[in-house]
């Protein structure tokens, strides 16, 4: 579903899959029920009594079958409402990712186009370090992706108990480059980190340290956590 990405994309969706994750949810929970609006020269979306400051990162056009980043949209060019995704662009240019530069990306090529469109999204997430992103339709056939921009949404903690589910859960997302998954976690969260061998290694903020093995395929083989001492 993804093989027409290139690597360096790959890579980097990769880097923030646990911890997307994890912040999805997050934001799937503290999202209320009931319809949507908003007002995008204020940058506002409103959804059942919430209301938030947002950016657009995208659209998605079901018809055409194409993804647009919201700093490449004519109408929202150089406007408030896309400030925040422009560094997605300027991360992309950075780092050799030709799909975060792009105005426009094809997706029809893909087994699945809308997958594709969502793995964009999610991507531009983590790039933008944003807590999560909104996908709502904004028409018969385009789907609208939003960045919340805003402290009241809760950002998803490191939680020692829960970490093994929550590295596989990341890892089995893509399922391209597991080290990528686990370095890119620790990463999000402050967490240092050392590699050992065929090891990830990171020193928990309590004194615990979380031990990650992988196979000789790179597939996460197991995953403890050592109680500091």
């Amino acid at each position: 579903m993804v093989s027409g990405f290139s690597e360096a994309l790959l890579l980097e969706a990769e880097r923030h899959a646990a911890w997307g994750a994890a912040q999805l949810d997050a934001l799937t929970q503290f999202l209320p029920d009931g319809p949507w609006t908003a007002d995008l020269p204020s940058c506002l979306y409103r959804q059942g009594g919430l209301e938030l400051r947002v950016a657009v990162l995208g659209t998605y056009d079901m018809e055409e079958q194409s993804w647009m980043w919201g700093w490449a949209n004519p109408g929202l060019r150089g406007t408030e409402v896309v400030a925040l995704t422009t560094a997605v662009e300027r991360y992309g240019r950075a780092h050799g990712i030709p799909e975060l530069t792009a105005d426009v990306l094809p997706l029809s090529g893909f087994d699945d186009p809308r997958h594709a469109a969502e793995l964009l999204a999610f991507t531009g997430m983590g790039v933008a370090e944003a807590p999560g992103y909104i996908g709502v339709p904004a028409g018969p056939a385009t789907q609208v992706y939003f960045l919340p921009d805003d402290t009241q949404v809760p950002r998803a903690g490191l939680d020692p108990v829960a970490l093994p589910r929550t590295l596989l859960t990341g890892a089995g997302l893509i399922g391209h480059a597991p080290r990528q998954v686990v370095g890119g976690y620790f990463d999000h969260h402050g967490v240092p980190q050392r590699v050992e061998g065929e090891r990830i290694v990171a020193e928990l903020p309590g004194g615990d340290a979380v031990e990650v093995d992988f196979d000789a395929h790179g597939r996460i083989a197991g995953i403890s956590v050592r109680a500091g001492g």
